[in-house]
Order: structure tokens, then sequence, then C-alpha cells
């Protein structure tokens, strides 16, 4: 049988007014820190994530549908082991581009205007193809003002204001039959979708006209206002970083007085 130890351990005892750490609070403190970080890692990672997978997803549209088009014994793939993505897209940009440079010159412009000829004798084919041509003119005329300013405009109901995109003045034949006054035709994309709305012609008197441009018009939309114009990434992220360093002096041994 074993003699027992002369010097057995004994726990320190706390002296009268010592003050002794707060295991809940350093917990506590230790996963906020954590979590903060977290959300660091995230804003900086998930729209550079999203942005190179969409990115990645069109250049893979696009050749899958050139691809097809492009001769096997011209195609990279046929002679190198790997397929390069990003061909179809290339090819793509140069057919466009020749296409608008041989439409410039005066055989170009008759081939055009005999292929929509044809075109408008086609009763289905005739208003799409007019409509989609507009519409692409408009989009991407160098003078074109469709979608230049944002206003706000009372809706739905008084004392309630939405963001509107603004096009052109209403023409002739409509204002004409408008009440007095200057209309505007106007669209008021829809929250998240910004590719659904309203189109409705508003008087420019009931208009706001802001100092805010189309894309963060569009941010701001699209993130249902969490996203205000004004505001950058590189402050949200120092924000995350003063919250983080909120927390870690949080987390710092507190202590309470022992009774």
């Amino acid at each position: 049988m074993s003699e027992p130890d002369p010097n057995p351990q004994q726990p320190r005892r706390i002296a009268a007014g010592e003050m002794v750490p707060d295991p809940d609070k350093h917990h506590h403190a230790m996963v906020s820190r954590l979590r903060n970080y977290f959300l660091t890692g995230l804003v900086l990672v998930g729209p550079l994530y999203i942005t190179v997978g969409l990115t990645w997803w069109f250049i893979n549209w696009v050749d899958d549908l050139v691809r097809p088009v492009i001769p096997v014994a011209y195609r990279p793939e046929t002679y190198l082991p790997l397929r390069i993505p990003g061909t179809g897209l290339i090819v793509a940009l140069v057919t466009l581009t020749l296409l608008g440079f041989l439409t410039a010159n005066l055989v170009g412009r008759k081939l055009v205007e005999a292929s929509e000829n044809i075109l408008n004798r086609m009763p289905v084919v005739r208003p799409l193809y007019k409509s989609l041509k507009q519409i692409f003119e408009t989009l991407f005329a160098k003078g074109g003002s469709s979608f230049r300013r944002v206003g706000l405009v009372e809706f739905p109901s008084p004392g309630m204001w939405s963001l509107i995109f603004l096009a052109n003045p209403a023409s002739a034949d409509i204002a004409a039959r408008l009440p007095d006054g200057e209309h505007v035709a106007a669209f008021m994309p829809c929250t998240p979708n910004p590719t659904t709305g309203f189109f409705f012609y508003v008087p420019r008197r009931d208009i706001i006209d802001l100092d805010l441009s189309v894309e963060a018009a569009m941010t701001l939309i699209m993130s249902a206002g969490m996203v205000q114009p004004g505001g950058s990434d590189p402050q949200k992220l120092a924000a995350l970083a003063e919250t983080a360093r909120a927390a870690r002096v949080i987390s710092a041994p507190r202590t309470a007085p022992v009774k």
C-alpha cells in the first residue's frame, strides 16, 4: 500500500478582491469575432466567385453556339490535346465586326435592304423583326437617350416614392392624346429582377430628377435597398474589420470581483 503524498496539490485560493475571468463572456466574444471574420471573407470571395462563374458560363455558352458552325479542321481542339475556352467568343466578335464593316459600304447596305424587304413581306416575322431592330438601335446607338436618367415618382400611393428610368418624351401622336403638359416615357423595374416592371408615360412635372447613374440605381433596385448609393465596398469592409476589432477587445479576459 503506497504512502500518501506529503505535499498534495491544493487548489489555489482566491484572495479577497482578486478578479477572475468570466468564461461565458470570453466564449461569446470569440464566436462573435469568428463570425465577423467569416462575413469579411464572404464579402471578399462571394462577388468574385459569382462574377467569374457568370463570365465562365457566358464564354462556354457562346462557344457552344459557335462551335458547330466552325469546320472541324479549323477547331483548335483538333490539333491540341485540350479544349481552349473562348475560341467561339473570339470568332463571334470577329464575325460581328466584319459584318458591321461590310454593311458600312454600298454593297453591304444593298444586301441588308434586300434581306429586310424579304422579312417585311412575312406577316408573322415582320413585326417581331422591326420591334427588335428598333430596340437594338435604341440601346446601342451612340446618340441614344434611352435610360440615361433616373428619377423618382410618387407610387404606389401618396408619400411613397419609386425609382424610374426615364427615356424619351412622348411622340407627337401619343402626346396629342395625353393631357396637357409634357409627358416622358418611364420604366419602373421590379425588385429583385429589373428586367420586369411597368412602362408608362408620366407628366414631367411629377418627376424628381436624381443625380444618380443608371448603374447605381440598378444596383439599388436589385439589392432591395441594402446597397445604398454612395457606399463603397472598401467602406463596408472597413466597417466589418472595425466590428472584428471591437470583438477582439471584448474577447480580452474580463474579470469580476470575488465576493
